[in-house]
């Protein structure tokens, strides 16, 4: 994978473990991000079966629930120590991750579902944590508004406007998000790289890097 450090980001994994063994360069990656959307309306017990196959592989996560994610899933991922929702912190290698998860309200009253105005103000706390730092990647289950990694069939783009003003503001150098399956892309808001890999079942995944001066980000595949 190169020098320095790097990281996995992956999301949507909607209780289908099998791609986390297919995943390049698992072991050796400084930790694994993922999204949100571990389970299919899901609680704790699916959300620790997803935990406990990336362990097998890599014991350093980041994690939070997406909008199929009940709420005993967030409860159970700050207990494990791995919670980034609403918060972050800087790694050992100097990059501060933070997080917000749920998504914006949805056609299909999911569990986690909550309005611009409340992912708003998570953002904001869970960027407070890390401001300090220089280098920083933001995780955010709800892709930007009109980007390419909000778009449904059709052209339809339904991410969040509070997500695409924020980065347009604090510019980190990752987004890292995902939520609309079929918006497996990359894209740029300014000088932010935003990376949704689509559900994992499809074969999508993100790598970070830091060469200990500039983060970079790009989407991957491995199928």
């Amino acid at each position: 994978m190169g020098e320095g450090a790097y990281w996995i980001g992956i999301g949507d994994i909607h209780d289908d473990t099998r791609g986390i063994d297919r995943l390049p360069g698992l072991g050796t990656a400084a930790g694994v991000v993922i999204t949100g959307d571990l389970t299919i309306r899901g609680g704790a017990a699916a959300a620790k079966a997803v935990l406990k196959a990336v362990r097998r592989h890599n014991a350093v996560i980041l994690a939070q629930i997406g909008n199929m994610d009940k709420a005993d899933v967030d409860t159970y991922l700050t207990g494990e120590g791995v919670n980034i929702h609403a918060t972050g912190r800087v790694t050992p290698q100097g990059v501060g991750f933070f997080g917000c998860g749920w998504s914006t309200p949805t056609p299909f009253g999911t569990p986690s579902e909550a309005g611009e105005e409340r992912i708003a103000a998570w953002l904001t706390a869970a960027h407070a944590a890390v401001a300090h730092c220089p280098h920083l990647v933001m995780v955010c289950h709800t892709p930007p508004y009109d980007t390419a990694t909000d778009v449904i069939g059709g052209g339809t783009h339904v991410g969040s406007r509070a997500v695409r003003a924020f980065i347009e503001r604090v510019q980190p150098a990752v987004c890292l998000t995902g939520h609309i399956h079929e918006a497996r892309a990359e894209d740029r808001l300014g000088k932010t790289t935003v990376v949704n890999p689509g559900a994992l079942a499809g074969g999508g995944y993100a790598l970070v890097r830091f060469d200990g001066r500039q983060l970079d980000a790009q989407l991957l595949s491995f199928t």
